[in-house]
């Protein structure tokens, strides 16, 4: 294993202050804890807090400030947060107008996240939750009951915390955090293992010409494996799987996230997006808005998902609106 690190157990508080160190403008870290919330604060409006296990960079801290997250909890490594470290989030983001917590479905980060909010409440800070369940690869998985939440959790992000910044009610911005969840679906592809730098090897072994199909974001089982073949078929066999579910249909307006996974060029990126764009165009689905980058990744993983957000008037609005963050910048 070759990393650039100094000591593994101390990837995520190094991390952190790096990323302090790099955009003081728009992040702070919440003394003694792994969270990060606006430098500036969040007051007057309702705060969106995120998070999981580390290893998803840029996913979530880089998506702290205007128009996104007040607030993100980083757990070790693939590791979900403690209900102490999410409820010390809450505290700090706070701004009077009530959280929102967007929860990836797996089962430690929806029970830590429920946690901490049952203790916030007893504090009398108003706080609902929303559960991201985009991965249509799986119905249950190693970490989860039911669909695993993934890069869909992006446009989670961006719509509802455009709603929050204009001043949108907690009530109403949990109303498009939840259609957003209706609407956005998901599946990704392996090439090549992550390697978790505690454990000094790669999480799941792929002979050379070898992918996994569907896998999950911490390299859990996908559907299947399979030879390698083109980009193309290997995005027509994921788009598959994504339309199937009956969301997107002619007349359609749609948001195209394609999300690397850590270690797949840009240029390959592209490749996918290009084969997304003509399925699409040949099923009269119009492509909105294209995202195309490592948005939510797996460490060093090799490999890409696809994710199709249906949009209506609202939802176009709110994904085009304006934001300002370490990760993602849209004026």
């Amino acid at each position: 294993m070759k990393k650039m690190i100094n000591n593994p157990d101390n990837i995520v508080d190094e991390m952190l202050n790096g990323m302090v160190a790099a955009h003081p403008d728009y992040v702070k870290r919440v003394d003694g804890c792994d969270v990060l919330v606006r430098a500036n604060g969040s007051q007057g409006k309702v705060v969106l807090i995120s998070g999981g296990g580390s290893g998803h960079e840029p996913a979530h801290g880089g998506y702290v400030g205007k128009g996104m997250l007040d607030g993100a909890v980083a757990g070790a490594m693939f590791t979900s947060p403690t209900p102490d470290q999410v409820y010390e989030a809450i505290k700090a983001a706070d701004g009077g107008k009530g959280v929102l917590l967007v929860i990836k479905n797996y089962t430690g980060d929806v029970m830590n996240f429920e946690m901490a909010a049952d203790m916030a409440a007893d504090e009398g800070i108003e706080v609902e939750k929303v559960v991201v369940n985009d991965d249509v690869a799986v119905e249950n998985s190693t970490w989860t009951t039911g669909r695993r939440g993934i890069a869909g959790t992006i446009f989670v992000h961006k719509c509802a915390g455009a709603c929050a910044e204009k001043g949108g009610s907690l009530a109403e911005v949990k109303a498009v955090a939840e259609k957003v969840i209706a609407n956005v679906r998901s599946m990704g592809m392996a090439i090549a293992p992550c390697t978790v730098p505690a454990a000094g090897k790669p999480s799941f072994e792929l002979a050379d010409d070898e992918v996994e199909i569907g896998m999950g974001i911490h390299g859990e089982p996908g559907t299947h494996r399979e030879k390698i073949r083109s980009v193309a078929e290997t995005t027509d066999t994921l788009l598959e799987k994504i339309l199937a579910e009956g969301i997107y249909n002619a007349g359609d307006e749609v948001a195209v996230m394609v999300n690397g996974l850590g270690a797949t060029p840009l240029q390959e990126l592209y490749l996918a997006n290009l084969r997304v764009s003509e399925v699409l165009a040949e099923k009269n689905i119009k492509v909105a808005k294209t995202l195309v980058g490592n948005y939510m990744t797996s460490i060093d993983m090799a490999g890409y998902s696809i994710t199709l957000l249906k949009l209506d008037a609202e939802l176009k609005e709110l994904v085009n609106a304006p934001a300002d963050t370490p990760a993602f910048v849209q004026v």
